[in-house]
C-alpha cells in the first residue's frame, strides 16, 4: 500500500528555490536563532597528514573557505604532489582470473597472471596537490574521524592530499558492489567503507579513503556522493567497468603529539561547543547535541547507507532538524521536499527516518 507521504507537497519557498542540487538549506535545516555566531575569531591548528609543520587556519565561515585556508597555510601547489599511475585489469568474477601484483620499494616488482591482464607503472610526474579530505585529531585514514559539517573548538585538523593514481578494471559480478560513498563537501567523492566479501573487497587495489575521479572515462569531480553512488549502482551486471582512483599521500605511521588534539580513544568534538560549517550562510557556534539526538542522527546516517549507499552525518543532521518539530510523516515529507527536494527520497526511506525521529522524541531531546 503506497504511503502517499507527498500528497501535501508545497511549492518551494524563495529561500530554497535557488539551491544547488542536493545542497541543504544550511546544515541544520532549522532556525538559526537557536545558535549563535562566533563572538570571537576562532583559530584552529592543522598539519598535512603525511607530515608537515603545524599551520594556523582562522577566519573561515564555510567548508569551502576552510579548505582554501588550509591550502594557503601549506602553500600546496601543483608541483608538490608526485604521482604514480597504476593501471590494473582485474577480473574479479572467479579466482582463476585474478592478477597478483607485488609493489615494493622500487615499484612494481612482479606480476603473476592466470588470465589476460596487464599492470603498468608509469614514470612519476607532477600532479595536482589538492586536498582530498580532512580527519580530526588523527593523521590516519580514519573514516570515523572525517571532518564534516561540525568542527569541535579544540579539534586538530589533518589534511590528506592527492598521492598515487590508479586505474582499475572491475567485473561487476553482483548487483551490489559492496561499498559506501561519501564526499568532502567541495567536490571530491571517496570510498568510506568496503563491505567484507563484496565485489570491491576482492579488488585489493581499491582502498578505503580512495577518491573516485572517473567512472568509465567520465570525470565525476564535482559530483555529490549520492550521484556517484547512483552511477555505480546503475552499471550493468556481468560487465567490466573502469574507475580512476587517487589515494591520499601517506607517510610512516606516527603517534600524535601531545598538542595534536585528543587521544584516539576519545570522541571527536567532545567539547562543550562545536563550530557548525554551512554550505550557505555563516558558520555558527552551537552546543553539542544531547546523547539522544546524537544517537538518532547516527541511526539516520545508517538508513542513508542502507537505502542510498552513502554516509553523510551533516545530511543526517539536516533531516533530523527538519523533522524534530513535525507531528506526522506527511508534514515531515513536505519539509524534506522543501529542504532537500532534489534527492527524491523514496517513501519507504522517509517513513524509516520518521520512525527514528519519533523514537528520539519519545525519549526526550
Amino acid at each position: 500500500m503506497p504511503l502517499k507521504l507527498r500528497g501535501k507537497k508545497k511549492a518551494k519557498s524563495k529561500e530554497t528555490a535557488g539551491l544547488v542540487e542536493g545542497e541543504p538549506t544550511g546544515a541544520g535545516g532549522g532556525s538559526l536563532s537557536a545558535s549563535r555566531a562566533p563572538a570571537r575569531r576562532l583559530v584552529f591548528h592543522a598539519q598535512l597528514a603525511h607530515g608537515s609543520a603545524t599551520g594556523r587556519v582562522e577566519g573561515f565561515s564555510s567548508i569551502q573557505e576552510l579548505y582554501a585556508q588550509i591550502a594557503g597555510a601549506f602553500e600546496i601547489s601543483p608541483s608538490e604532489v608526485r604521482r604514480q599511475v597504476l593501471r590494473l585489469s582485474r577480473l574479479s568474477a572467479a579466482p582463476r582470473r585474478a592478477a597478483r601484483i607485488s609493489v615494493g620499494p622500487g615499484g612494481l616488482s612482479g606480476v603473476s597472471r592466470s588470465a589476460k591482464s596487464d599492470a603498468v607503472l608509469s614514470p612519476p610526474g607532477a600532479s595536482r596537490g589538492k586536498i582530498l579530505y580532512c580527519t580530526l585529531n588523527t593523521p590516519k585514514i580514519d573514516m570515523e574521524r572525517l571532518l564534516g559539517g561540525q568542527l569541535g573548538l579544540e579539534d586538530f585538523i589533518f589534511a590528506h592530499v592527492k598521492g598515487i593514481e590508479k586505474e582499475v578494471n572491475v567485473y561487476k559480478s553482483e548487483d551490489s558492489l559492496g561499498l559506501t560513498i561519501t564526499d568532502n563537501g567541495v567536490g571530491y567523492a571517496f570510498i568510506k567503507r568496503i563491505k567484507d566479501g563484496g565485489v570491491i573487497d576482492s579488488v585489493k587495489t581499491i582502498c578505503v579513503g580512495d577518491h573516485i575521479e572517473s567512472i568509465n572515462g567520465e570525470n565525476i569531480v564535482g559530483w555529490r556522493h549520492y550521484d556517484v553512488a547512483k552511477k555505480l549502482k546503475e552499471l550493468k551486471k556481468e560487465e567490466l567497468f573502469t574507475m580512476k582512483l587517487i589515494e591520499p599521500k601517506k607517510a610512516f605511521e606516527i603517534e600524535l603529539r601531545s598538542k595534536a588534539g585528543k587521544s584516539s580513544g576519545e570522541k571527536i568534538g567532545c567539547g562543550r561547543a562545536t563550530l557548525r560549517l554551512r554550505s550557505k550562510g555563516p558558520a555558527t557556534v552551537e552546543e553539542m547535541p544531547s546523547e539522544t539526538k546524537a544517537k538518532a542522527i547516527e541511526k539516520i546516517d545508517d538508513v542513508l547507507e542502507l537505502y542510498m549507499g552513502i554516509r553523510d552525518i551533516d545530511l543526517a543532521t539536516t533531516m533530523f532538524e527538519a523533522g524534530k518539530d513535525k507531528v506526522n510523516p506527511d508534514e515531515f515529507a513536505v519539509a524534506l521536499d522543501e529542504t532537500l527536494g532534489d534527492f527524491a527520497f523514496p517513501d519507504e526511506f522517509v517513513f524509516d527516518v520518521w520512525g527514528v525521529i519519533g523514537d528520539a522524541k519519545r525519549r526526550g531531546l
